[in-house]
């Protein structure tokens, strides 16, 4: 078959991972209010235990974390119990999972915080952004600049998040620096103007990722510890004029690091659909020896060609796994995908989370069922 290197095994840091279609990270806010995931992802993850890799949705590592409604934590013993049931179910129907670790940032809007407190972020500039909140999305809220104890708190906070994810059941963690979240926004000039030894140069602008994925090391070893990086980043407004410049100084750092692997969002419309951000990519993979995930829009076709060009070890899929939870199997005998419905994509019930249909194909193709429960509110 053309697309049989998507199905080989390989050795991915402490795990071996059996395809090369990791399910990507996919806000879908149907936790509870408290950060207590909902039972249903149980259903959800399970479904989808045939990807290489699961690596969960972005999982708030304190009460400032959290940036949207409904979004699952993962810092105290109510999320370790409501995790635990999710991380077995993968496991039993064969799966790995990797838990992301999030913290937005700005991107908040005071109404979500414990006490209408302001968002934290390197500086005290606003986003042009929106978030979700109970009244929709709305902006975002001016935050405020974080003092250099409190930066100590944030790297503390993802040790504890660390230990947490341990405790409930998952085989290793993916640290979120990307998408104009918190680490990002400290990585870029749009949004950090620090004049500290959190700001300026590319090295200062690089500590706290830094020092985020050295702790996270120190509980748990660095083959269980991952990254995931946007360096084209085109969401919540955080620019940076020297990308390339930066990115090759992060990525030669995290390469001494042996991470169990390197996650890069390459475009959010397919790494050739620009040229110029195709090229800053290119040159930015280079600092990097590891295990590769590529995120870009990938296809079967341009997933296996990817692999077979050394471009990269594994592909994180999001839309199609969402509306396909056997995408692997689909591929391999070359099945007719459903269609997304993006009117389910953020809240709700189990429409459009848990209903997709699989495949009719036999039962070894196909990881068991996890038989679906009835509706209910998240």
């Amino acid at each position: 078959m053309p697309h049989d290197n998507l199905f080989m095994p390989h050795n991915m840091g402490d795990l071996v991972v059996p395809n090369r279609v990791f399910l990507a990270p996919l806000t879908r806010n149907r936790a509870h209010d408290d950060g207590t995931p909902w039972a249903h992802a149980a259903i959800y993850y399970a479904q989808r235990a045939s990807a290489g890799l699961i690596i969960s949705e972005a999982v708030d590592i304190s009460p400032l974390a959290k940036g949207y409604i409904k979004t699952p934590g993962i810092y105290n013993d109510s999320h370790v119990a409501g995790w635990q049931p999710i991380t077995a179910a993968v496991h039993a129907s064969g799966g790995r999972i990797y838990c992301q670790l999030g913290h937005v940032g700005r991107i908040r809007h005071t109404s979500i915080e414990p006490a209408g407190e302001p968002p934290v972020a390197p500086s005290a500039i606003r986003a042009d952004a929106r978030t979700f909140t109970h009244e929709g999305f709305e902006a975002v809220s001016t935050p405020r600049a974080l003092g250099v104890d409190e930066i100590d708190e944030i790297v503390e906070d993802y040790a504890h998040a660390t230990r947490c994810a341990v405790r409930a059941g998952f085989d290793g963690v993916e640290i979120h620096s990307a998408n104009g979240y918190l680490l990002n926004q400290f990585l870029h000039q749009g949004s950090n103007t620090r004049a500290d030894d959190y700001g300026g140069a590319i090295e200062n602008r690089c500590r706290l990722t830094l020092r985020v994925v050295d702790r996270v090391i120190q509980e748990i070893g660095a083959g269980r510890v991952s990254i995931r990086l946007s360096p084209n980043a085109e969401v919540h407004d955080v620019d940076e004029p020297d990308t390339q410049q930066l990115y090759g100084y992060l990525v030669d750092e995290l390469d001494k690091r042996g991470l169990a692997y390197l996650h890069f969002i390459e475009s959010f419309d397919g790494i050739d659909s620009d040229p110029d951000k195709a090229a800053t990519i290119e040159a930015i993979r280079k600092h990097w020896h590891g295990f590769y995930v590529a995120n870009g829009d990938y296809s079967a076709e341009t997933a296996a060609k990817a692999i077979a060009d050394g471009w990269c070890h594994a592909v994180a899929i999001g839309r199609l796994f969402i509306a396909n939870p056997d995408l692997p199997s689909r591929w391999y005998h070359h099945v007719a995908l459903n269609e997304p419905n993006d009117d389910t994509f953020y809240g709700g019930t189990h429409e459009g989370y848990t209903d997709y249909p699989f495949a009719t194909l036999g039962r070894d193709d196909n990881h068991d069922r996890v038989q679906q429960s009835s509706d209910e509110n998240p």
